[in-house]
């Protein structure tokens, strides 16, 4: 009898892996949580996790972590797919806890709030009492996020340890822990920034705006472009004009530049990034560059 060849394409084994690891997490923790910035990575999370699930709502909520800081486009797309899906939505405020006085916002051109979601994020994974929290990283975005591990253990001040990493043999995952410390889960570890684009075109998932091209007034700064928009601090000097761009990233507006480009479709966008040799942070993102071991300093704080 002819023998009948099954292989799985490359996107479907990327699937595949990220709906295993949506369903192990249900089954191995009691209260995850899936933070959602409405950005491309946790818009294809959420896709995924709908997937892991259908025809089951999916059995965990969104958080965003809000700087008030943030893209119109991007608050009107995260609050229009709440509505259409119905799925609930915690989100926890970096004002909140500049108002309680638990974190300084900073002042001046430069100034961001960017580092501050670090107290609002342990702040809403506490409040929830959420024991595994969904992000949507990837390792090929930045140095310190490579050395992650799906399963990610975080201390009970939710720390992260690069040292301390359990070994994932064979897919394995360990999520054990202690009351008050969390696993942080990544289903996009082995995804890469095309094979996002490339699963958005195959799903025909829609996006917030911003992520194709328009024209847009932008002040350049530290050789990025970043948006004028009401948040934006005009140092002395500095002068805006309109250029037509697109966003790789979606984050704090302070912080996250945009790219001169006219990939106004989802296939332009991919052929745009097979040809660039940068990753998405290391072009657009001005807290990446704070120093070499910025982004590492910031997880051992307990952020993403």
């Amino acid at each position: 009898m002819p023998q009948i060849g099954y292989e799985l394409s490359h996107l479907s084994a990327l699937e595949a892996e990220s709906v295993h690891i949506f369903r192990e997490v249900a089954a191995t923790f009691e209260r995850p949580g899936l933070l959602f910035s409405g950005g491309k990575d946790s818009v294809v999370m959420f896709h995924l996790a709908r997937k892991a699930f259908w025809p089951a709502p999916i059995p965990f909520p969104l958080m965003h972590v809000d700087t008030g800081h943030n893209f119109d486009e991007v608050i009107e797309y995260r609050d229009r797919v709440v509505e259409q899906t119905g799925v609930r939505l915690i989100v926890s405020s970096v004002q909140d806890d500049i108002d309680a006085g638990r974190v300084v916002e900073q002042t001046g051109p430069g100034a961001s709030r960017n580092r501050l979601q670090t107290t609002a994020l342990l702040r809403g994974i506490t409040e929830n009492r959420f024991d595994a929290v969904f992000g949507g990283a990837r390792r090929d975005e930045e140095k310190a996020r490579a050395k992650e591990r799906v399963f990610s253990f975080r201390d009970r001040f939710g720390a992260w340890d690069p040292r301390a990493q359990r070994p994932e043999l064979w897919n394995l995952y360990n999520g054990r822990h202690a009351t008050g410390e969390h696993i942080r889960v990544f289903p996009l570890s082995n995804w890469t920034e095309l094979d996002i684009w490339q699963y958005i075109e195959a799903e025909s998932i829609d996006l917030p705006s911003i992520y194709y091209a328009h024209q847009r007034e932008v002040v350049p700064r530290d050789g990025m472009l970043l948006a004028k928009t009401r948040f934006l601090e005009i140092a002395d000097g500095e002068q805006s004009h309109t250029e037509t761009v697109r966003f790789r990233t979606v984050g704090d507006a302070t912080c996250t530049g945009c790219v001169e480009s006219t990939a106004a479709t989802v296939a332009e966008v991919i052929d745009e990034v097979a040809a660039t040799r940068l990753t998405e942070r290391g072009a657009t993102r001005a807290d990446d560059r704070i120093s070499e071991s910025g982004m590492e300093d910031r997880k051992k704080e307990g952020y993403f």
